[in-house]
């Protein structure tokens, strides 16, 4: 078996040792994270407001806004879904609107700490595993006694070094995809929150509007009595 896999394995892979194996699970951990992130961003597509801002221009502009179809990006959902609960109290309302948009961003976080621990991780135990490296290396070294031949250290040296290499190799594209994917989030954050804000003030100038005829009823009513008087 172990001929088997030294076969099938790089020489430089096999000589890392029990650290190799580790960085190995957790590049393709980290690989699986990342594709996951992706299908999701490429489904949901996060920065996108396509519809939200076409119901915003329409009622910016004073014309009834149209029926528009959600879909799955956050923005869109979260807008419109504010927009069909305007009747409620606006202290509840605008709890409600903030409640979803921290539901739909804390749904797009999935996967992210498990990039930033990875990223984090990789190049410690490639460290560890160039520590231990360099251990069995200076043991060699001391085993030959007065007969030291410098391929000896040279060639526990490069061994011991292939684990620090392969730790950074699997920790900085960990830590490239964990800030991208935060990066996409925190611009859907901020759009989020300029669709609400301009939202909110169309809401508030609706119930204005539903409430100017109410009002000048109610200012009216006595003019009407001494006019009938």
């Amino acid at each position: 078996m172990t001929s088997f896999l030294h076969f099938q394995l790089p020489e430089w892979f096999t000589a890392g040792g029990p650290a190799m194996w580790l960085l190995a699970l957790l590049s393709v951990v980290a690989l699986a994270t990342l594709i996951a992130k992706m299908l999701q961003f490429g489904r949901i597509r996060p920065v996108s407001s396509k519809q939200a801002d076409a119901l915003l221009e329409r009622l910016e502009r004073g014309q009834a806004p149209a029926d528009l179809e959600a879909g799955q990006a956050p923005i869109d959902r979260v807008i419109l879904q504010a927009w069909d609960n305007r009747a409620m109290d606006p202290a509840s309302w605008e709890e409600d609107s903030l409640r979803r948009g921290r539901e739909a961003l804390e749904d797009m976080r999935g996967g992210l700490r498990t990039l930033e621990v990875i990223s984090a991780l990789s190049p410690l135990i490639g460290l560890l595993g160039t520590v231990f490296g360099m251990i069995g290396a200076f043991q060699a070294l001391e085993s030959a006694g007065s007969q030291v031949d410098p391929s000896i250290l040279s060639g526990g040296i490069w061994e011991a070094l292939l684990t620090t290499a392969a730790g950074l190799t699997v920790a900085i594209p960990a830590l490239a995809a964990f800030h991208w994917a935060d990066r996409t989030i925190e611009l859907c954050r901020e759009k989020l929150q300029d669709r609400l804000a301009r939202l909110k003030v169309q809401v508030r100038r609706q119930a204005d509007l539903a409430e100017a005829p109410a009002a000048e009823a109610t200012a009216d009513a006595p003019r009407r009595r001494a006019v009938a008087g």
